[in-house]
């Protein structure tokens, strides 16, 4: 679980360290900046702000102990003031979530936990805020493994995915009720159709199901490309690295490595779904490339539809993904 939305007191997540929203000066702000000031220990805080870290630049981050905390460090990210977004308000935000995990990594931090940074007191546009969030802490996952929380106090915010892509829920709910009608009316009605002749005997054999028989034997012998060797084609035709294809998919790389050097290794329909998003296909490519595992994308199936949906848009970005998996009740892909 690489990264995940959860709804709680930053204050309260057990991970080895969290972030905080800081002030350029050493002084105590409202939000969430206070919250951690009091949970950790107000005084002891402050006072090793003053004395050891002192006046630092917005975009800019630092670490203090935990103090009270379960976590064994602040990383303080100091919080860009949103200024209406034209005063380099976006760069300053991205530069507190990349240093922030790289500061991290050096002092080889496993697991982390963000609020959103800039979006409570500070002003920043929340939609926004998002969206720069994931932006980054993908970038940061796709050559680093690390467990990343993002933690949101707000319920509303949980749904802001929404927002971000909103024409989703009617492109489900359209293709979804209206093929579940077919399933439990039309199909309904070929099944009765179809049990009429389910007793009637075989076809005797003929010349023409003899030479039917013959093409089957032909068709075999032309079997074409497996699911392996397509998709090692199409990374090698797009100039694509195997573990950037992997690492974007949030695939294993040890299953990644048996799909590479056994050619006939059949993966799951959902480790085949995301090495699509991984490998950039289209939807064309997509059906092709699932057909050459047994599998298809069904009208009728919320997973398919919602990596149908990206797909067709170009969406290559599995916490996105994840995030409407998650908001319709479907089994996410990086819990």
């Amino acid at each position: 679980m690489p990264l995940k939305i959860v709804r709680n007191d930053i204050t309260k997540m057990k991970t080895q360290a969290i972030v905080n929203t800081a002030n350029h000066n050493p002084i105590v702000g409202p939000g969430c900046d206070i919250a951690v000031y009091k949970a950790a220990g107000y005084d002891d805080l402050l006072n090793y702000r003053e004395k050891y870290i002192g006046f630092v630049p917005e975009g800019e981050v630092f670490i203090t102990p935990g103090f009270n905390l379960s976590a064994k460090y602040i990383i303080h990210a100091v919080s860009p003031l949103y200024r209406g977004g034209d005063d380099g308000e976006e760069e300053k935000l991205r530069s507190c979530y990349q240093k922030s995990l790289l500061l991290a990594k050096k002092y080889n931090i496993e697991s982390i936990s963000f609020p959103l940074i800039s979006t409570g007191s500070f002003g920043y546009p929340k939609e926004e805020g998002l969206r720069i969030a994931l932006d980054e802490i993908n970038a940061f996952l796709l050559n680093n493994d690390m467990l990343i929380y993002i933690v949101v106090f707000n319920e509303k915010i949980t749904q802001l995915s929404q927002k971000i892509y909103p024409d989703l829920e009617s492109y489900i709910d359209n293709l979804y009720v209206n093929n579940k009608f077919n399933e439990e009316y039309q199909d309904g009605y070929i099944f009765r159709e179809h049990s009429r002749n389910y007793h009637k005997p075989p076809r005797p054999v003929t010349q023409e199901s003899h030479s039917e028989y013959t093409n089957l034997i032909e068709r075999m012998q032309e079997i074409q490309e497996t699911f392996s060797q397509r998709l090692m084609k199409l990374i090698q035709e797009k100039n694509m690295s195997n573990s950037e294809v992997y690492h974007r998919a949030i695939v294993d790389r040890k299953i990644f490595s048996k799909i590479k050097n056994d050619s006939n290794y059949q993966p799951k329909k959902i480790t085949a779904l995301c090495l699509c998003v991984g490998a950039k296909l289209n939807l064309i490519e997509t059906k092709d490339l699932l057909s050459r595992a047994g599998y298809a994308l069904s009208p009728s199936d919320k997973i398919d539809i919602i990596f149908s949906y990206f797909i067709e848009r170009e969406i290559y970005d599995m916490i996105d993904l994840d995030i409407e998996l998650e908001k319709y009740g479907l089994p996410c892909i990086i819990s």
